[in-house]
């Protein structure tokens, strides 16, 4: 029994579709050794997966970086999403790829020749962010950014993001934003935005960040809108001094951060640009 997940789950693995409580990985699959493999995280609404064909986009580049072979075409992926959802009877949801480079002896190398990527799939039970909590805001503190110089790939070796994760939950806060050098980087699971002076701002897409699908999204929500965006280094005091703070991701949307460090951000409410990206957001959801 895995506490909060339902033993009669389906998931797929390496083309079967079994019960959670069924599926096994080998103890040699070296994602499970070394943390060698990628992974996507795909929200759906109402059955419709939102943003798909950016997510496996970010799925194809994870996998090119690491040079773990291409387990499927893009329609492969979309009917394995499809059938997981079919058997899930979930509408609204979040459907998890993960892809590792397979079982094979214990060695830091790459296995060669090459052994078959680990195939894995699963549907997971998901509400998006309440009302209350979009009108609340969340709040954060700052801590340095220690993770490794690949942020870029979405791997499944998460151990500084987890780190950075308990930090936040020990502060009893909702999220970390991470600072490299003085500069900020991301939260531990989130893309981070700024506003100052009516411009939305946000750190510049390279290895230090992981370019999250909503990111490229509030940048056509900005244009849409009107509001003046920037891609570039943006200071710890600039932070501090920020009008808004914002972060998003697949599963939490778009949600204000109203509170970083112990000190309100702007008023300490949700600010004008965060609604209007808010109603940008949710319009696209609704035209699903």
């Amino acid at each position: 029994m895995i506490p909060g997940v339902p033993g009669e789950s389906q998931v797929y693995l390496n083309g079967e579709f079994l019960r959670v409580d069924e599926a096994k990985v080998s103890v040699l699959d070296r994602g499970f050794i070394f943390g060698d493999g990628i992974y996507e995280v795909v929200p759906v609404y109402q059955g419709n997966a939102f943003r798909m064909a950016e997510h496996l986009d970010r799925l194809d580049r994870s996998l090119a970086a690491l040079r773990i072979a291409q387990p499927f075409d893009r329609s492969g992926w979309i009917d394995l999403i499809q059938q997981l959802l079919d058997r899930s009877n979930l509408e609204t949801c979040i459907v998890y790829l993960q892809v590792t480079r397979g079982v094979a002896k214990r060695d830091h190398q790459f296995p060669s020749p090459a052994v078959p990527p680990t195939v894995f799939g699963m549907i997971s039970a998901w509400s998006p962010p309440a009302a209350a909590q979009r009108a609340q805001g969340l709040s954060a503190i700052s801590i340095p950014d220690e993770r490794w110089l690949h942020c870029e790939i979405k791997s499944v070796s998460l151990l500084g993001n987890v780190l950075a994760k308990q930090q936040a939950v020990d502060a009893h806060v909702d999220e970390v934003l991470q600072f490299r050098d003085g500069y900020l980087t991301e939260g531990s699971s989130t893309n981070i935005w700024v506003v100052s002076g009516g411009k939305l701002l946000a750190p510049p897409k390279n290895n230090l960040i992981l370019e999250g699908i909503r990111y490229g999204l509030m940048g056509e929500l900005a244009a849409e809108t009107g509001i003046p965006f920037e891609a570039r280094r943006i200071s710890q005091q600039e932070v501090e001094q920020a009008d808004e703070l914002m972060l998003s991701s697949a599963t939490k949307e778009v949600l204000a951060i109203v509170s970083l460090d112990g000190k309100p951000v702007g008023t300490g409410k949700p600010g004008p640009v965060f609604e209007q990206l808010r109603a940008g957001y949710d319009a696209r959801i609704a035209a699903l």
